[in-house]
């Protein structure tokens, strides 16, 4: 019983968590080239609504390497992310820190998986440690629409 109650506050205090993943018809060196090179990022990365040619991106991937991306939205509004790689493996994974300039405390873990399959790739998208499930919604519907840009720009 007392292991139960530890595990429940030990996952209560790790926050919610979401898993997306997505076939991808490219191989994963194209996928990972995607995610770590600044000049391939820039044509994908973003949402919809953003101003053209407004998203900014300084990698430095390597583990313990920074990173921070930036853009506007159409309505002006600004937004800035960055954060630290905890672990690279080229064509096969990345772990990366994410915070939002505007609330850096809030800080989250992304894991990217890249697996070869038939099709391509089979990325397996795992962000974790989110404040609360409002946040967690917010960046699934963003991450959503940044992987159907993703998607067709790796084609």
């Amino acid at each position: 019983m007392v292991n139960a109650a530890a595990n429940t506050a030990e996952r209560a205090t790790e926050g919610p968590s979401l898993t997306l993943t997505r076939r991808l018809r490219a191989r994963p060196e194209k996928v990972f080239a995607a995610w770590t090179q600044a000049e391939q990022l820039v044509q994908w990365f973003g949402p919809p609504n953003m101003k053209p040619a407004t998203l900014n991106a300084e990698l430095d991937v390597r583990s313990g390497g920074r990173y921070r991306i930036s853009f506007t939205r159409e309505d002006g509004e600004y937004f800035e992310a960055g954060g630290l790689y905890r672990e690279v493996v080229p064509n096969e994974r990345l772990v990366f820190t994410w915070a939002w300039h505007s609330t850096s405390e809030r800080e989250s873990l992304v894991t990217i998986t890249l697996k070869p399959d038939s099709a391509g790739t089979l990325m397996i998208f795992h962000h974790a440690q989110f404040f609360d499930e409002t946040a967690r919604d917010n960046h699934q519907r963003g991450w959503s629409s940044f992987f159907d840009k993703l998607a067709s720009f790796v084609a």
